[in-house]
């Protein structure tokens, strides 16, 4: 801004007019672009829970707003012993993954944040690459191993599997995060006489729980969505997970499409996720944000 704009009370007030039109077009835009991306991102489960509460031929009328509130579908969803049970396979599998994911990537990353070795960045780099491979690729020999350990159709070749694809991503991220914090914490729990192991469990572990909760929780939503794994490892209705079981859903008859009821299926499974997230979202942006500004 010129000096005889600034003298010019015209000028002036033009130029602010111009500065502030600027700003709130911007603003304008990008409550419009973050609308778009949450209607995008919402839409879809949206549009299921709709679909879950219709019956007969209103599933396949288009509508965008409750019409009806009819419960049957999740009555019937409910009432399948097969959806049941594999609703508790996948609770068990899911769990049992975030439990070995955290307990191997915590003693990883404290091996590989704060021991200093000839090797380290190697390690890190073929710990992350083992997570670049296709499922496809690796099920026909994954498959053999299965196999060979007595653990097809068993919830715990499920949670082998899944461990091997979310293992080297909380081991990147909990490295990540261990390579932070402050050398003296663990130099004066040494002085105090602390095993590595308290030294971990103690005074590291408290401090991790944002990187803990991030790797935890994706870890989970990765081992409860999993289908391939799952499909291939698994041949009855005892030892299926949900998705699997929601694929199989079938109609009373041959000429029936249970849409309502899949939908109604997906809604349930979907949920706990959503509160999970909804639960722990300040620890996840706290995670997911470790290392992106140092002080």
């Amino acid at each position: 801004m010129t000096r005889s704009a600034l003298r010019n009370p015209h000028r002036r007030y033009s130029f602010l007019s111009t500065r502030i039109l600027k700003k709130r077009a911007l603003q304008a835009g990008f409550l419009l672009l973050i609308s778009a991306i949450v209607l995008f991102s919402v839409f879809p489960f949206y549009y299921a829970i709709l679909t879950s509460l219709k019956s007969g031929p209103g599933l396949f009328e288009v509508s965008y707003w409750i019409e009806s509130f009819d419960l049957g579908n999740y009555q019937a969803v409910v009432s399948r012993d097969s959806f049941v049970q594999s609703l508790f396979n996948s609770v068990l599998v899911s769990t049992l993954v975030v439990a070995v994911s955290l307990l191997f990537g915590l003693t990883a990353a404290y091996a590989l944040g704060r021991i200093h070795f000839r090797g380290r960045g190697a390690v890190l780099i073929i710990v992350l690459s083992v997570s670049m491979f296709p499922q496809v690729a690796v099920l026909s020999g994954l498959f053999e191993v299965i196999r060979t350990l007595n653990l097809y159709n068993n919830p715990f070749g499920l949670v082998f599997s899944y461990t091997i694809f979310t293992l080297p991503f909380t081991v990147w991220v909990l490295t990540t995060f261990m390579k932070q914090l402050p050398k003296e914490l663990e130099e004066a729990a040494i002085v105090d006489g602390a095993t590595p192991w308290i030294t971990l469990t103690k005074v590291m572990m408290p401090l991790m729980w944002p990187a803990m909760a991030t790797t935890g929780l994706l870890a989970f939503i990765a081992a409860w969505n999993e289908f391939l794994f799952a499909l291939t490892f698994t041949l009855t209705d005892a030892q299926r997970t949900v998705p699997v079981a929601i694929a199989l859903i079938s109609g009373n008859s041959q000429y029936e499409l249970p849409w309502g009821i899949i939908m109604a299926a997906s809604v349930i499974v979907t949920v706990p996720l959503v509160l999970l997230v909804l639960a722990f979202q300040r620890r996840i942006v706290s995670g997911l944000t470790a290392g992106a500004v140092k002080g």
